[in-house]
């Protein structure tokens, strides 16, 4: 079995690059962001401040988080509710970034996520997988993009699922969160020292697929085969 984290700010095409790998790999893949998501709509859903760590916190025995893989795909489950794409609304990426800064928070998901890596060859995507996560993973990539760039794939990925927004709204937001996610004091989303960085910000979502396929093979023979 092995190991694969891809790290780097949102809308840098993480989960897209992660998923394809593991449909190429025959690997599992575990979409992280989508944990911290669920535990961010359920913030909103409750009414509470999502940088009231003490309110937040307060609230994870009311959660239950389950993942299911159909057809090879992800689906997180809160409370036994399939939320499919509401956790992917601009404001839900807000509140992800908040409650993700949230030590108890971490620490409520980390073993669901470890557990998933203990049984099986697995690709993560996320902010801190390399340097929390799983730190003794096969290959680390530090997949990143320009704003701008980063902002026209969200943008249009929105427009595509009928969501009502503009690319400058979604550029700000993006912005900020890249802030926030740096600036936290808990697990900042930065590059692990022994990750690779790869910026795609002029690749298509091919060449940005072959590009870290190529890293991958290079480190793990058995992903070779």
């Amino acid at each position: 079995m092995y190991q694969i984290a891809i790290d780097g700010p949102s809308g840098a095409g993480k989960s897209t690059v992660a998923k394809q790998v593991a449909a190429r790999l025959g690997i599992v893949y575990v979409d992280t962001g989508a944990l911290y998501r669920t535990v961010g709509y359920y913030v909103r859903e409750k009414g509470v401040d999502k940088h009231d760590a003490e309110g937040v916190t307060a609230l994870l025995p009311g959660i239950r988080i389950g993942i299911r893989y159909v057809d090879g795909v992800q689906h997180v489950f809160l409370n036994g509710t399939d939320l499919k794409d509401a956790i992917r609304e601009p404001e839900i990426s807000m509140y992800a970034s908040a409650v993700s800064a949230i030590p108890a928070v971490r620490a409520f998901l980390l073993d669901t996520q470890r557990d998933i890596a203990r049984s099986n060859s697995v690709v993560m995507d996320g902010r801190d997988i390399g340097t929390v996560i799983l730190p003794d993973a096969d290959v680390k990539i530090f997949l990143s993009a320009s704003s701008e760039a980063r902002a026209r794939r969200r943008y249009l990925e929105l427009k595509e699922k009928g969501v009502d927004t503009t690319f400058e709204d979604v550029l700000e937001d993006m912005e900020k969160r890249d802030r926030a996610d740096r600036e936290r004091d808990v697990a900042p989303a930065v590059a692990a020292p022994d990750a690779v960085l790869l910026d795609n910000s002029d690749l298509s979502p091919e060449e940005s697929l072959e590009a870290v396929l190529r890293l991958i093979r290079e480190r793990v023979p058995e992903a070779a085969k």
